[in-house]
């Protein structure tokens, strides 16, 4: 019997049975079949019911021999970069991190750096030791680094308002001490910040709200206002958020980094802390409070201390910045009507699929806390300011010598 002969039935279920089956079973029934049908059997087979004849001889094969053919569809075409350098994307980001900043609105997590992808290229040569020849077009590495999400445009919201002389310098510094911490063991860093105070309440934060609730279009007197503050480990991806009701004074700086020290102590036994930071009034390193404070930390816990400050109007590249538009992409939508709410919305964000500890810090901190002159002189004597950068970069001896 022919396939012509068969009812048009009968060869709607064959072609059916094909369709279904996958890979090797698909070919072997095939094959089965063109058997059955003896002499002329492809060319029926190829006719009758639209099958293919190389794929037909491919089953005879596999039938014949035993051996599976594995279809390997990942293994054919281009290969990606990386096939061949293996580090290349943690190189890219090595180099581009240091000097990407977030979205200052917070609305995105998008990076955006001061380098071109033609600029990393030659980057990658001058510090990582590869060779121009074995790495690819200027082309891929733009399309590398969207898929970092650091994205080689300049748009005018992350544009720095102001440069000071000592910015060129302060960066340069910024990025040795960053890589002496990772060349270095017994060296931890740590990034940390405010955000915006938070008002709980049925505000619309934007006009609109996953719930069917309205929200208020106008921020009324909140009942409670909370402020995060995030303690960010950049080379581990943990983070260690304090929310507080209160004012984000030098004391609640330095009482969360004492809440914080426990575990650091027990996991990383560190014997210098590089703290980045921006230069904030509470936390600059003419805060005659905040320098108490650190000195006395450092003292205590018998650490060393290293306080490194971004420039001016440069903040949104210190690493903790980035967290925030997390945070706020994580609630956006929701109405923040509870301070529970506001926690549970921390506690379940992800960073790098890593949930922050969170806890919320009671109590009532002071503001306008100062030292006298004299005694400021004293603690000025326990701290070795780098030499045309004194206000920028700071280390805290753990002893006195």
């Amino acid at each position: 019997m022919t396939l012509a002969e068969l009812s048009e039935g009968f060869k709607a279920v064959l072609k059916y049975a094909a369709d279904e089956l996958k890979g090797s079973a698909r070919r072997i029934f095939m094959a089965k079949t063109v058997q059955e049908l003896g002499p002329g059997g492809q060319r029926q087979a190829e006719r009758e019911l639209g099958w293919n004849r190389g794929t037909i001889r491919k089953g005879l094969h596999e039938l014949d021999s035993g051996f599976e053919c594995l279809d390997a569809f990942g293994l054919r075409g281009r290969k990606k970069a990386e096939d061949a350098l293996p580090n290349l994307l943690t190189d890219i980001r090595d180099i581009v991190e240091p000097q990407s900043q977030t979205d200052p609105t917070f609305k995105t997590t998008r990076l955006y750096t001061r380098l071109t992808a033609k600029e990393v290229r030659q980057q990658l040569v001058e510090q990582k030791g590869y060779r121009d020849a074995e790495l690819p077009h200027v082309r891929t590495f733009n399309t590398k680094l969207n898929q970092l999400d650091c994205h080689p445009r300049r748009v005018a919201k992350s544009q720095p308002l102001k440069k000071i002389p000592e910015t060129d310098a302060i960066f340069s510094q910024v990025h040795l001490i960053h890589q002496t911490v990772k060349e270095t063991v017994g060296m931890l860093r740590l990034s940390w910040d405010a955000k915006a105070p938070v008002k709980i309440g049925l505000f619309s934060r934007g006009g609109y709200s996953r719930r069917p609730l309205a929200g208020y279009d106008h921020d009324f007197a909140p009942p409670t206002i909370l402020t995060p503050f995030n303690i960010f480990l950049p080379e581990y991806d943990e983070n260690f958020m304090y929310f507080t009701d209160s004012k984000v004074t030098s004391d609640f700086i330095v009482d969360v980094l004492q809440m914080t020290w426990p575990f650091l102590l027990d996991r990383f036994r560190p014997r210098w802390l590089v703290i980045d930071s921006d230069n904030g009034p509470e936390n600059h390193s003419r805060r005659t409070q905040f320098i108490k404070r650190i000195v006395d930390f450092a003292q205590q816990n018998q650490v060393n201390v290293r306080l490194v400050y971004y420039p001016p109007y440069h903040s949104k590249y210190n690493p903790v910045e980035r967290t925030w538009a997390v945070l706020e992409r994580h609630w956006n939508g929701a109405l923040l009507d509870s301070v529970d709410t506001v926690l549970n919305f921390a506690k379940t964000m992800t960073w790098k699929g890593k949930h922050p500890v969170v806890q919320l810090v009671t109590g009532i901190y002071q503001t306008g806390v100062k030292l006298t002159k004299d005694v400021m002189a004293v603690y000025e004597t326990m701290l070795k300011r780098l030499a045309g950068l004194e206000k920028w970069f700071v280390d805290i001896p753990a002893c006195l010598s």
